[in-house]
């Protein structure tokens, strides 16, 4: 297990985002967990898998009770992001906020309760999204669902919460570093730690272009992917500015890169 950290990230005494780091168990990267309170109304982004799962339950019980939980934001379907949702679904009410892509995908992460007595449907619990995104309600306030397709997911998206205005950027603005427990502060010095994580996971630059100009069309304060440390402020804008004129995926592929290869293996 890393170093656990927790940061709160936004609280006007009604509304909080607090980040959870360092809880992965054994030789798996490290990510960050999110959690949205909003009066009596809680949210979870991207839980993890059963790496994550006992220890963010522990550290989320200091904030909000299992059967309190109103939803699961998961940005994409990847291990990391949503593998432990068997467990969510069967601790907790949340409903499970997902692209519509991978949500029939579901029942494979969640089989113990799709085929319990009394687990019921688990379609009833799932939230598809369309791929235009869309607000989900918290109370009376909403998480926008924004559409972050390609990147690097091909049915993938973020979450933007107007009240703190956070950006939940999940796999956008990763990198991976010792300390995620404040902000960027030299960009030129950060970019190594993420450059390689991009060029090989976005699938080019034409998808972060156009994710970078929706961006720019939102009120962001914070840029917080779920990997390393978040963007504030100027940085958000050195951020999309960079990666806008990043080449990656595609963009970098030849017919080099689809030849079999005579090397052995194992």
């Amino acid at each position: 297990m890393g170093k656990q950290q927790e940061v709160m990230l936004y609280d006007d005494g009604h509304h909080r985002c607090i980040s959870f780091t360092g809880l992965v168990q054994g030789e798996g990267i490290q990510s960050n967990q999110f959690l949205i309170l909003h009066g009596a109304h809680a949210a979870v982004i991207d839980p993890g898998g059963e790496l994550t799962y006992v220890p963010l339950t522990m550290a989320l019980s200091r904030y909000v009770k299992p059967e309190e939980l109103d939803l699961i934001l998961a940005s994409h379907q990847d291990p990391d992001i949503i593998s432990a949702l068997g467990h969510w679904v069967k601790r907790t009410p949340a409903r499970v906020a997902i692209s519509r892509l991978w949500s029939r995908f579901i029942p494979h992460l969640a089989s113990a309760f799709a085929q319990s007595r009394s687990g019921g449907n688990i379609f009833d619990r799932i939230l598809p999204i369309d791929d235009q995104g869309g607000r989900i309600p918290l109370g009376d306030s909403y998480i926008q669902a924004v559409p972050a397709h390609f990147l690097h997911s091909v049915g993938n998206f973020q979450f933007y919460d107007p009240v703190s205005r956070i950006l939940f950027s999940g796999d956008m603005g990763a990198s991976v570093v010792e300390d995620v427990s404040g902000p960027v502060e030299d960009f030129t010095r950060h970019v190594p730690h993420m450059e390689g994580f991009h060029q090989r996971y976005m699938a080019g630059n034409r998808a972060c272009k156009l994710w970078a100009d929706m961006v720019r069309e939102l009120d962001v304060d914070k840029l917080v992917p779920q990997h390393g440390p978040c963007f504030v402020g100027e940085q958000v804008g050195r951020f999309l500015d960079w990666v806008s004129q990043l080449q990656c995926g595609l963009d970098l592929m030849s017919e080099a890169d689809y030849r079999p290869s005579e090397r052995r293996l194992g």
